[in-house]
């Protein structure tokens, strides 16, 4: 099986079926290169995702862009207001009582783009599941690992 194929099928998996249609571009790997292991991917130089050890997929916030468009992977995502943007911009956890809008399939340890206005802001990695981060008034609900860098 080609790298390709078996990128599609994670991300598939991971975010439901049809999702990795949204991948668009030349789309390239990097390896480890002790033991040749997939590493990174990229596309049009700009890195979609890596590979963990756990067969998960870290994205970055180019790749939640590319997604969004499907309904199915909006489900594992969140979006905030605006008093908490600043700071997710900055790379700070997202709150539970910063959520307005929270996807059904979220749960723990899961990847999370962060919206802002339909527009994907940050990716994290969920610290709640969907029932606890909309049940609850306080608490971290995502931490954020990769944040949307703007020149301004």
């Amino acid at each position: 099986m080609d790298y390709l194929t078996k990128l599609k099928y994670t991300i598939d998996a991971l975010f439901g079926t049809s999702v990795s249609r949204c991948l668009i571009g030349d789309i390239t790997f990097s390896f480890y290169p002790k033991n040749r292991r997939l590493r990174d991917v990229y596309c049009d130089g700009t890195r979609l995702c890596t590979l963990r050890i756990d067969g998960g997929l870290a994205i970055t916030v180019y790749m939640a862009n590319m997604l969004i468009h499907n309904k199915k992977f909006l489900e594992h995502c969140l979006e905030i207001d605006s008093a908490s943007k600043h700071f997710v911009e900055r790379g700070m956890s997202v709150f539970c009582n910063h959520v307005i809008w929270c996807g059904k399939k979220i749960r723990i340890q899961s990847e999370v783009p962060v919206l802002y206005q339909n527009k994907v802001i940050a990716v994290g990695k969920a610290v709640l599941s969907y029932e606890m981060i909309t049940s609850q008034e306080s608490g971290v609900a995502v931490k954020i690992r990769n944040i949307l860098k703007c020149n301004n």
